[in-house]
Formats: C-alpha cells, structure tokens, sequence
C-alpha cells in the first residue's frame, strides 16, 4: 500500500509499506480523507513537541470499514469518523473520565503513525458510525471537536463575551462552538483578511489587528476585558500576551500546545483571580456535540473546506501550505480517488 511518509522536518515523500495486520482486537479500516492541520504542518516543519521521526500523518480521518472483530455494532462498508486519541483506560485521567490526556496517551499520526496510508488498524472504540454524515463532514470532526472541547473546558454560557486570538481552524472551532453556547463571540489575528473570514462563518466579530490587541479589546469591552479568551495561535508571544486580555475573574484557555515555556505576572494573574486553564484534544462527548450540530445545519462544512489534494499530491502541497496560507481554512486529502 501506499503511504505519506514524514522521513525528518522538510522531507515528504510516498512509500510502499506492506499492508497493516489486523489484531484480533482491532478494525482494519481504510481511510477515505484526510484533513490537514496545524500538527500536520508542525511535523513537515519540526517544531511538534511530542513527535518522533519518520511518521506517517494523518489524524482528521474519514474511514470505511474492511474488517472489524466479532462482537462490535460496526460493520465492513460503515463509514466512520475516527477519534484518533487511544487511550490506556486504566490511569488516573483515564480512571478520571479524561483519555484526551491519558497519561499514556498515543494519538494517531503524532505517537504512532496515522492514517494517510491506504490502509490502517485502529481500535473499535475508536470508530463512531459516520450515520448520514458525507466523508468530507466526517473528515472535518476531529479538528471542530478540539475548538468545542475548549469551549467546554471553559464554561461558556451565553452570559459570556468571548476572545479567540488565532483564526486558523481550530480558532475557528473554538469561536463557532461559542456562539453556539450563545456567548458574543470576538476574532483577533494578524492577518486582519483571515480575521474578517472566520468571523464571517462564525457570526463573530473581527478585531482591528495590529501590535496593540490589548487597545482594541480594551475599546470594545468598556475597558474591562473578556470573560473568557482562548489561545489558538501556537505563539509563545501570544499566549503571554492574553493574560491582559482577561476580564476579572474571567478565564484564559490555552489550546496551543508550544515548545518551552509560557510565563506571566503573578502579581496581575492574582489581582484578578483569573482561572488559566490547559485544554488539550477532545472526548467523544465533543466528537457527538459536533456530529450533532453538522447534522443540525449548523456547521458549514462547504465554506470550510477551501483546499483540496490527494497522498501523492500532498507532497508538493503540505509544504506549499505550510508557508502560503492565504485562503487556506482546511485542506483534505483524499485517499478513494
């Protein structure tokens, strides 16, 4: 079978791998698209920190099923979305209803290789029936399950004004699953047209970009900052820089994972008893909100998906998008054609 391999940062290229051997506790599945995100990207560059090399990529997956154990509800020929996240089901965050962090966690495409290949072993659990879901709806979960995750881990209500600093795809989840909690919803990016976009999607509303954010919230909140801000740049700078963004008693939810460390002032961090909170993949109860607010219309899958390629295609593409990003929401793979 075919494979996209990532050999070291800045070197892509197709494999022939002999077929996967299925377990008799696993499913083999073949994957039908692939969507391509930040980690994607992350790992042609070299700057994921959890990543060793060489990798298949590949976690924003759509699969149909060729085989899978006796004794599931699945079944060869379902089309399934994939939680990519598999979890050991027996430490403390496992035990504590918390397998996005598992203490042992392997995330396909990061931890192990993932699912741009023809095909790939996968646990059952691991698979949710697709239902009336298309392939490239089924492609586009994982990522919106992240942003919903968040919104979660933030407890957004709609009593809330919200800031998501970084309007690529998982900004874009995070801002779309707060407006629909109800919260009035603000974007902030530099790149005032990716800004102007998501909003759009999203019914949010743009910030003025530009080297003082902390001015433009400051005028659209009456001076008294946002309830909630979410993280999404993958910018320690960024990230540093939204703890004045906070209203008091608000809360900051960091989606970006980086490299080194994030600091800031204890003694405003105090002033305002601000609640600073890690958010990290998501739980099949955000896999299920999501699949349910696309099957309600209110996700729309058509303005998302802006970008498209196949295996062999993907390499010339992902470096292309790794630097041109202009227009770029999310690009899919597809792995049928």
């Amino acid at each position: 079978m075919q494979a996209l391999v990532c050999q070291q940062p800045g070197e892509l290229f197709i494999a022939e791998r002999p077929a996967p051997v299925r377990a008799p506790d696993e499913a083999l599945v073949r994957p039908l698209r692939a969507g391509l995100c930040g980690t994607d990207f992350h790992i042609f560059e070299g700057t994921h920190p959890f990543l060793q090399y060489p990798r298949v990529p590949g976690h924003e997956l759509a699969v149909e099923i060729v085989e899978v154990p006796h004794g599931t509800d699945l079944h060869a020929g379902d089309l399934c979305v994939v939680n990519p996240y598999l979890s050991c089901g027996h430490c403390i965050a496992c035990r504590s209803g918390k397998p996005n962090c598992c203490v042992r966690i392997s995330v396909l495409g990061v931890h192990q290789d993932g699912g741009m290949a023809g095909l790939l072993c996968v646990p059952p659990q691991n698979l949710i029936p697709a239902g009336d879901l298309s392939a490239d709806a089924c492609a586009t979960v994982e990522f919106l399950a992240i942003g919903a995750h968040a919104v979660r881990r933030g407890g957004v209500t709609d009593r809330d004004r919200v800031l998501v600093v970084g309007a690529g795809p998982i900004g874009l989840g995070a801002a779309l699953f707060a407006r629909l909690s109800g919260a009035a919803v603000s974007i902030y990016d530099r790149d005032s047209e990716r800004a102007a976009v998501v909003s759009a999607i999203v019914d949010a509303q743009p910030l003025p970009s530009g080297d003082d954010v902390a001015k433009a919230v400051a005028a659209f909140t009456d001076d008294e900052g946002y309830d909630a801000v979410f993280d999404a740049t993958g910018n320690v700078g960024a990230m540093e820089r939204g703890f004045e963004l906070v209203a008091h008693g608000g809360r900051y939810v960091l989606i970006s994972v980086v490299k080194g460390n994030v600091t800031f002032a204890d003694a405003d961090f105090h002033r305002k008893e601000m609640t600073v909170l890690g958010s990290r993949n998501a739980t099949a109860v955000d896999f299920e909100r999501v699949m349910g607010a696309i099957r309600d219309g209110k996700v729309p899958i058509d303005r998302l998906i802006t970008h498209r390629t196949s295996l062999v295609e993907a390499v010339s593409n992902i470096p292309l998008w790794a630097t041109e990003k202009r227009g770029l929401i999310k690009a899919l793979v597809s792995l049928d054609d």
